[in-house]
């Protein structure tokens, strides 16, 4: 059995110091320094073999994380795990104690083509790899044909349609090979909740961002445009997935969805929960009442569906463990998942493709508060969201 851990972390805005990222924010020195230190031993504390990141501005910056993680897991090691001369050394407790340093690994990072001047700047995403990728890692944000999604007819004048170019952040994929078997990784950071807002000709910005005049019409209109692009990304990575399943790569999952697991763009993602029976259903070139699908389609349309299907690892983990909640964000008082970690049936035990399974799934989220509660601020430095990891197990 080969045992790997596989974990999501939205760093919220890793940047260096003195520079402004959105428009009037930066850190000190000195905020920079503690935010480095948090964001160190929170990866510490994950010791994941896979680490996939969201909101990385700059590569050094996380590279400086790394090493600072490495730093001080290597110095706690020497003072912690007994050396070869202790007759215990080889107790399981201290193989679980001991921190594996990144000091071989690889690290794959996207940067955002949106990414602009300072005070505009866009976040791209990384994975850090302790089994290195096989062949290059692969970006997916430009897209070299358009997303052309029609509506379809809707009376006379036609049912409109909607085009995607770009997307809002980058899609990273990579393979890692991990014992026998090279599983695909993807990660990502699906576009917000946040109201997409047009500025006019000869305007200096949005008139719906001037909240002394607000317009909520044109502000439900903002949220449009941000859930048409999230679901519209969704279904660019569904593509991308689907592709790396037919193609018979073991498929994992990553990154901040901005979208609860039953939200339309997650179960997008994951595809279609397949009926119990089709055999009772009308079908779809019936020409009577009593054309319904046989049972030898049923187990076809089923097993066609299943096959790239998605799961869930917090539903796995809540189905086990009988606990009902998990979340890793948290605003306003309301508590939710929006970072996910999925994975195509080869890990589900007993699925006609197994290669292994998830045996453990741990969430950080102490660090979490909401803008009521009176260490919001401390968010600033650390994280809004709390860091997710799957322990898996392969078969050799």
């Amino acid at each position: 059995m080969t045992n790997f851990t596989i974990a999501s972390f939205n760093v919220k805005n890793l940047i260096g110091p003195d520079q402004e990222y959105y428009r009037f924010q930066s850190y000190t020195p000195e905020e920079y320094a503690w935010k480095s230190d948090w964001l160190a031993e929170q990866l510490q504390t994950m010791d994941a073999d896979i680490v996939c990141f969201q909101e990385i501005f700059e590569e050094d910056a996380l590279r400086h994380v790394i090493a600072e993680a490495d730093a001080d897991g290597i110095a706690g090691n020497e003072a912690h795990i007994p050396g070869p001369n202790k007759r215990y050394r080889r107790k399981a407790i201290f193989r679980k104690l001991a921190y594996r340093p990144y000091t071989e690994a690889a690290l794959a990072f996207a940067p955002n083509s949106n990414d602009g001047a300072s005070g505009k700047r866009r976040p791209g995403v990384a994975i850090l790899s302790r089994f290195g990728f096989v062949y290059e890692p692969e970006i997916i944000q430009d897209l070299s044909e358009p997303v052309e999604i029609d509506f379809g007819p809707m009376g006379a004048g036609g049912g409109g349609s909607f085009t995607l170019t770009r997307l809002s952040r980058p899609i990273l994929k990579v393979r890692v090979p991990v014992g026998d078997h090279v599983v695909t990784v993807f990660t990502c950071h699906l576009k917000s909740k946040l109201g997409e807002f047009v500025t006019p000709a000869g305007a200096d910005a949005p008139p719906e961002i001037d909240l002394t005049d607000y317009d909520p019409v044109g502000r439900a209109l903002g949220g449009l445009r941000s859930s048409l692009r999230r679901m519209a990304e969704a279904w660019v990575l569904r593509r991308a997935i689907v592709a790396e399943i037919e193609a018979g790569h073991p498929v994992m999952v990553t990154g901040d969805f901005n979208d609860g697991e039953h939200a339309v763009s997650s179960e997008i993602i994951s595809g279609e929960h397949p009926f119990k029976n089709y055999a009772w259903m009308l079908r779809h070139d019936a020409e009577t009442p009593r054309d319904r699908y046989t049972e030898e389609e049923d187990t076809q349309i089923r097993e066609a569906i299943e096959s790239v299907r998605l799961h869930s690892a917090e539903k796995q983990f809540v189905h086990k463990s009988a606990r009902d909640m998990v979340y890793t964000a948290a605003f306003g008082g309301v508590y939710e998942s929006i970072d996910q970690i999925y994975m195509s049936r080869h890990f589900l035990e007993g699925s006609p493709d197994s290669i292994g399974q998830m045996d453990y799934f741990s969430v950080l989220n102490d660090h979490l508060t909401d803008g009521s509660h009176a260490e919001a601020p401390y968010n600033k430095l650390a994280s809004d969201h709390g860091q997710i990891i799957a322990h898996m197990r392969l078969k050799d």
